[in-house]
């Protein structure tokens, strides 16, 4: 039976999540996958080797750069406005990566997506993330873990914990949605083979500057900023992560200039 998005944003204010299973067909996930493993390979990826992006998880970033193939996801017409119901019409991509989980790879560290806003909790959401399954997600293979109903608590785990959950176990072709204050982590993959997963996040539209400086500002302006002024206008990194692209800033990226670059927060807990 088709659920209804009302019934979806139910199950994220009661839960933080929702499952919408049959979200795309078994041939999608394939092809997605097929273009991610195209892309790992022309793209030399190998794991971070960190204790949050994982030893033997392969990430691609901004796959939205990388081909007409991942223009769809954002838009997928059951998963955005389950989206749009938890921010609101006005909400924003924040970013699209792929997950591959490998063999042997250990839990991720249980986690808020949010945590770095620095506002009372629990609040509104500011970010409303999305997982697609390309393949079965189970228990055994590292399907996401979950503590239900924690993004009504007052705070963020501490790095590291281990509070009890659950597992997301859904089959090939569904969309877990949640709470951006939700607890969640990657599972452990105890099999022979990847769990394939695609993080489509979103965030609220003003979670952003009011003025688009980095699309506004000529770059030839920006080269001969001062760093501060090139940091104030969104050339730098929120705290070691917000705003990073390809695990740079976005100075170094766009105008080849390392004067704002910062270690990454997650090889700071690697």
């Amino acid at each position: 039976m088709l659920r209804s998005t009302e019934d979806h944003l139910a199950d994220i204010a009661r839960d933080g999540y929702t499952i919408v299973r049959d979200a795309f067909p078994a041939e999608r996930a394939d092809e997605l996958v097929a273009g991610l493993e195209r892309l790992e390979a022309e793209l030399a990826v190998a794991p971070a080797r960190n204790s949050f992006e994982g030893a033997a998880t392969w990430r691609v970033y901004n796959l939205l750069a990388r081909g007409e193939l991942f223009w769809p996801v954002p838009l997928h017409p059951a998963v955005l406005p389950i989206v749009e119901g938890v921010l609101d019409r006005g909400c924003l991509v924040s970013s699209l990566s792929s997950i591959a989980i490998g063999p042997g790879e250990q839990a991720q560290p249980i986690h808020g997506d949010d945590a770095l806003h620095p506002i009372p909790r629990p609040h509104p959401a500011t970010v409303c993330n999305s997982m697609w399954a390309l393949t079965d997600f189970t228990e055994e293979n590292g399907a996401t873990r979950l503590v239900p109903g924690s993004h009504t608590a007052d705070h963020t785990p501490p790095y590291g914990a281990r509070p009890e959950s659950i597992a997301a176990e859904m089959p090939k072709g569904s969309i877990l949605v949640w709470h951006g204050s939700l607890w969640h982590g990657g599972g452990a993959n105890r099999t022979d083979r990847r769990r394939y997963g695609l993080a489509m996040n979103y965030c609220a539209g003003w979670v952003r500057q009011q003025e688009n400086q980095q699309l506004g500002i000529p770059l030839e302006h920006v080269r001969r900023f001062p760093p501060r002024l090139a940091e104030l206008c969104g050339f730098g990194l929120y705290k070691g992560l917000v705003g990073h692209i390809e695990r740079r800033t976005p100075a170094e990226h766009l105008l080849g200039d390392d004067r704002l670059a910062r270690p990454i927060i997650w090889d700071k807990v690697g």
